[in-house]
Formats: C-alpha cells, structure tokens, sequence
C-alpha cells in the first residue's frame, strides 16, 4: 500500500526538480543511494560556490572533505521525496522547475 501511495504523488520528469543547499550539504551520498533515477551525484564542491557560504558553512564543507550533491540529472526527477527524507542534513527540497 505504501509504495502505491508514493507512485500516486510522483510526478513526469522534468516538473520538479531537486535543490541541494549548499551550505548544509555535506556530500554524505545518502540521496545518490535512494534516487531510483540517478539524479545525484557526489562531487568536490565549486570554488565559487565555497566561496559564497558563511564561515561555519565553509568548515563544515571543509571537515567532509569539500564534497557536495549535485544534481546533473535533475531533469529525471519524478518527485517521489526520498531524497528529501534520506539527506540527514535536511540539505534537499524539491521545487517546480522552470
């Protein structure tokens, strides 16, 4: 019943795509794992974007290693929410694309 509930609220590809903050993430992969469309990827984070993030941001970053998610698939993204509910940073929201 559970997963008939969750295919109910998913959406076609390409409607809502994942954002990742980048000052919460810290690239503990726990989205790349649950994505059943590949979405995420794992990936050193973009100087201009360290640049950007407060200090405590930045140290965090820094102790996990400069990893981040990103997201070169979020075109795939079907809404079903379990990146959002894996990503113990709460780091993940999912919002109508365009």
């Amino acid at each position: 019943m559970e997963k008939q509930t969750k295919d109910r609220h998913r959406q076609a590809a390409g409607v809502i795509r994942p954002v990742v903050d980048p000052a919460r993430c810290e690239g503990k992969a726990a989205c790349v794992a649950v994505c059943p469309v590949d979405v995420f990827e794992i990936v050193r984070i973009p100087d201009e974007t360290y640049r950007g993030l407060s200090r405590l941001a930045k140290f965090r970053i820094w102790t996990h290693g400069m990893k981040t998610a990103s997201t070169p698939n979020a075109a795939a993204c079907e809404a079903c929410g379990l990146c959002v509910s894996a990503c113990p940073e709460r780091a993940i929201r999912l919002q109508r694309a365009g």
